[in-house]
């Protein structure tokens, strides 16, 4: 642990290296204080994020704020969010190892973590605008969402364990409460956090006055508040993840809460179609970018190959928890019955994951934060044309959710809303 400060205070780059070149974790890793450079990167809704650069090495340290920092002060906010970002990263990280940064210190006082400088990591959604391509980046995604939300769940923890990680997140009550209100609620009301590219008006007044699409919100909505499922990253984007060519980080998992598991699964696959929708509005320069956005439609497609793969393997080899209905299936020599349970899941799954994604794709066009990868389109009469097929892509995904029977569908569905031409 850190050493704590006798109150909580902000970090500054010029106070930081005062601050903590005191402890061994930041000075065996760097060198001396005399050598540290600090930057402060932190392009996020809420934190603080510095790299601390030194002889030996580098390091983030990331410090959570008394507010939310997109709107400022007057959106005040706990610091204990750093205590759930902290128990998230080693438990997540522990569940698929190497995929989550490594944690050096926390010091729950100063709200702040220190951690792994991932390099030459790059954030995902800036590869998806500049059109990087990634070999290996859906299957260790699909792998990752497998084993951390099956680990997580009674399906292969005991009930005790289980019981205890939901009471301790169940209270990072006040991050919960941002993602009920801004991805399930406002998007679906006139409310003063939203904003929109201009030309979207129509668009955002037939939102708010469709009857269905808004039962699909509230629907999920309960979804993801009531079936306390596994422990979810709770706000898996394309913001979230950090790749190479041949390494995937998921970081920032802040919002961590015990949810249904299509959640997790529908917001980064709802994140990669917007991104597959932005591509004709983005600066095409060396880059096709018809195949670039067929190539994100694969990667989709990839996630959840990958995840089921994963899945299905967990559910054989690791399936000891009590929901997992071995006792009453191979205890008593069925295993079809086991066959049978595990295909029943996986259609629960990709139900939720369909309406997560499709709400997930109207919150970042209508609400409060939006996806960078559209907002990189810089017409916004352009921009605009992008996201009016989004949101019906969107729409179809959250209403019609238990009419997609394979992954294929939905990706012809995406194809054909995109039309394949500038607007």
């Amino acid at each position: 642990m850190l050493e704590r400060l006798p109150a909580y205070r902000p970090l500054t780059g010029a106070d930081l290296p005062l601050r903590l070149a005191h402890r061994s974790e930041m000075t065996d890793a760097l060198g001396p204080i005399t050598g540290w450079r600090v930057r402060e990167i932190g392009d996020g809704n809420l934190n603080l994020v510095f790299v601390v650069e030194g002889s030996r090495g580098a390091l983030i340290v990331k410090q959570a704020l008394p507010y939310a920092r997109v709107v400022g002060e007057g959106w005040p906010l706990s610091l204990a969010r750093a205590t759930f970002e902290f128990h998230a990263l080693t438990r997540l990280g522990a569940r698929d190892p190497g995929r989550m940064p490594k944690v050096l210190a926390f010091d729950e006082t100063q709200a702040l973590i220190v951690m792994e400088h991932l390099t030459p990591h790059l954030i995902l959604r800036r590869g998806l605008i500049a059109g990087e391509c990634y070999d290996d980046l859906g299957r260790h995604l699909g792998h990752y969402l497998a084993r951390t939300l099956f680990r997580g769940s009674d399906l292969h923890l005991g009930p005790a364990r289980r019981k205890a990680d939901t009471a301790l997140f169940c209270a990072n009550v006040e991050l919960t409460g941002i993602t009920e209100d801004l991805v399930f609620t406002d998007p679906f009301l006139d409310h003063p956090r939203n904003r929109h590219t201009p030309g979207l008006e129509r668009e955002a007044a037939h939102v708010r006055a469709d009857r269905a699409l808004t039962l699909a919100a509230c629907e999920m909505k309960a979804r993801f508040a009531t079936r306390s499922e596994t422990l979810l990253h709770g706000d898996l984007h394309t913001g979230s993840v950090m790749a190479t060519a041949t390494d995937t980080r998921v970081i920032d998992p802040e919002f961590a809460v015990y949810g249904p598991m299509g959640f997790d699964v529908g917001a980064l696959l709802g994140n990669l179609f917007l991104a597959f929708f932005a591509q004709p509005g983005l600066p095409a320069g060396s880059v096709d970018r018809a195949a670039y956005g067929a190539f994100i439609l694969d990667l989709a497609a990839t996630v959840w190959a990958s995840f089921t793969a994963e899945f299905s393997a967990l559910w054989h080899s690791e399936r000891a928890g009590m929901l997992g209905g071995r006792d009453v299936f191979e205890g008593q020599g069925d295993p079809r019955g086991a066959d049978l349970l595990l295909k029943a899941r996986l259609g629960e799954i990709w139900e939720d994951t369909l309406g997560f994604a499709g709400i997930e794709m109207h919150r970042r066009i209508l609400g409060l934060a939006h996806a960078a990868e559209l907002e990189a389109v810089a017409d916004e009469r352009v921009r605009a044309a992008c996201e009016r097929r989004a949101l019906k892509a969107g729409r179809a995904l959250a209403v019609g959710r238990t009419g997609f029977a394979r992954m294929a569908d939905v990706c012809a569905l995406m194809l054909d809303l995109a039309g394949g031409a500038r607007p």
